[in-house]
């Protein structure tokens, strides 16, 4: 008796153990897709400095769950708090640019999370204002588009409520 538990027992570990190899893996195939909605997020973002929202409405869901943890302090949840959050930002045209450094990247088949830095400058009444801020962005496989549902970095001084 005691042999077939234990041979059972070694059956099922290692069907989990491939099932998780399998889960690896589509991960992993997953990874330059989320790669990329990360690197268009930031051109969106950098072109949401210039006084087009468009391109950041465009890379991010439009549930109810989303969340928004800008640099200015403020906490938005859901599709219909954030959008407009957006049309706020686009107006206030900040100018500059900033870039993803340092990126750590989390994949699964339907999640991914990216912690890194985001560094560069903004441009206030015409003076640089420099940008060093920690971000997570949250990113979900919707119908086969990796879109961003969570954003959320340290606060700046000069853009805090």
């Amino acid at each position: 008796m005691s042999t077939r538990i234990n041979l059972c027992a070694m059956v099922l570990a290692g069907v989990s153990l491939a099932t998780a190899n399998l889960a690896m893996g589509a991960a992993e195939d997953e990874k330059p897709a989320v790669q990329a909605a990360l690197t268009g997020f930031h051109s969106a973002l950098n072109t949401l400095f210039t006084g087009d929202a468009g391109p950041m409405k465009a890379v991010w869901s439009h549930a109810d769950d989303v969340t928004y943890m800008g640099p200015s302090g403020s906490f938005e949840v859901g599709w219909t708090r954030i959008e407009p959050y957006w049309d706020k930002q686009a107006a206030a045209k900040l100018g500059g640019k900033v870039e993803p450094k340092d990126i750590h990247l989390t994949v699964s088949p339907q999640l991914a999370v990216a912690h890194y830095y985001e560094k560069g400058e903004n441009v206030i009444a015409g003076k640089p204002q420099p940008v060093s801020i920690r971000t997570t962005t949250v990113l979900r496989n919707e119908n086969g588009q990796w879109k961003v549902i969570g954003h959320h970095t340290d606060t700046l001084s000069y853009l805090q409520k």
